[in-house]
């Protein structure tokens, strides 16, 4: 039998370390409390899974208000303490929390949830989920990170440090104090990779709110110029590669290499013991297979995750928004 059970975040992350789980940052009070400052986004609550008594998952949950409805979403979330055994056992757990959250808020219109399995969920209306990601093991030492890579990754981290002029360092000071620089270089990304930045706000006030413990910048400067640049998050022993940037004119002197090198070395160096590059393409995710070949010359392995699906609570009102999406998409 499946029970659910409202608890405080503390809590949560209290009980996740006794059962010695790391969390994502995403499922943590320091989250929670990032996302209230962001306009249309409210902390919803915190919920513990039981199958007879014994925990099986915890979540925390984001309500987000956009275009005149509420959905919650769950980055990372439901965190199990196994991984579900097939997808009837994972399909038990999601539909109990659905039940929960529907009695107790009926504004709800959907949830956001990343699943192990895709039978009968709905494909994430907005976002690109992915299922498959980079995560590169940053301990034994700087030699150690570079003999775990593939040959080919190896290769550019040699050429890049033999020839590349840029100097890598951690400069999160500097970014939470201005991040002006930086942001010109994703301005300049956009550009040429055809998206439009978040505005610079989202990023520093990430950055502020996270704070130096949660979340590093880390930059490549020739010259004294900030060529490239990347917001990485951190939480227990785990590090995420949240954001990067790149000028169009270093695109050549393997700045990117020497650049995510120094940030294994520098984040192991501090304990760290995993870096996950966050997301590569797929069949499930083909927009992002341009990825691929960058990242996954980092490790010799790809790592399987689950993957954000929606769980209809309005099932007519979903139903239109879909409608509504492919009409959009269309257009």
């Amino acid at each position: 039998m499946i029970t659910i059970a409202s608890i405080e975040l503390p809590d949560l992350e209290r009980e996740a370390a006794e059962l010695g789980l790391t969390l994502p940052i995403e499922q943590t009070k320091i989250w929670a409390d990032f996302q209230s400052e962001v306009p249309g986004r409210t902390p919803w609550g915190a919920l513990r899974a039981q199958r007879d008594g014994k925990t099986v998952a915890l979540l925390s949950l984001i309500d987000m208000d956009t275009h005149g409805y509420h959905y919650l979403r769950s980055m990372h979330g439901p965190v199990w303490v196994d991984k579900p055994s097939d997808a009837a056992a994972e399909r038990e757990v999601i539909d109990a929390i659905a039940d929960a959250v529907r009695e107790r808020d009926r504004n709800v219109a959907f949830l956001r949830l990343d699943t192990w399995f895709a039978d009968g969920y709905e494909k994430a209306l907005s976002t690109v989920p992915y299922d498959r990601t980079v995560v590169i093991d940053i301990t034994g030492g700087d030699d150690a990170i570079l003999s775990r890579m593939k040959r080919r990754g190896r290769r550019d981290v040699r050429k890049a440090l033999r020839e590349c002029p840029a100097e890598c360092a951690d400069e999160t000071d500097k970014a939470i104090a201005d991040f002006t620089e930086y942001y010109d270089v994703m301005v300049e990304t956009g550009k040429r990779d055809g998206f439009t930045p978040a505005p610079i706000t989202d990023y520093s006030d990430m950055i502020a709110a996270l704070g130096a413990k949660h979340c590093r910048v880390f930059a490549a400067r020739i010259e004294g110029r900030v060529v490239a640049w990347s917001i990485v998050t951190v939480n227990g022993p785990l590090a995420v590669r949240y954001y990067a940037g790149m000028r169009n004119d270093v695109m050549r002197l393997h700045v990117t290499d020497k650049l995510l090198y120094s940030e294994c070395c520098l984040l192991g160096a501090q304990g760290l013991t995993a870096y996950d590059l966050m997301g590569i393409g797929s069949d499930f995710a083909p927009s992002l297979m341009g990825l691929n070949e960058f990242k996954t010359k980092f490790t010799e392995e790809v790592t399987e995750v689950a993957a954000g699906h929606d769980i209809p609570l309005k099932k007519v009102f979903y139903k239109s928004l879909q409608v509504a999406k492919a009409v959009k998409d269309r257009l």
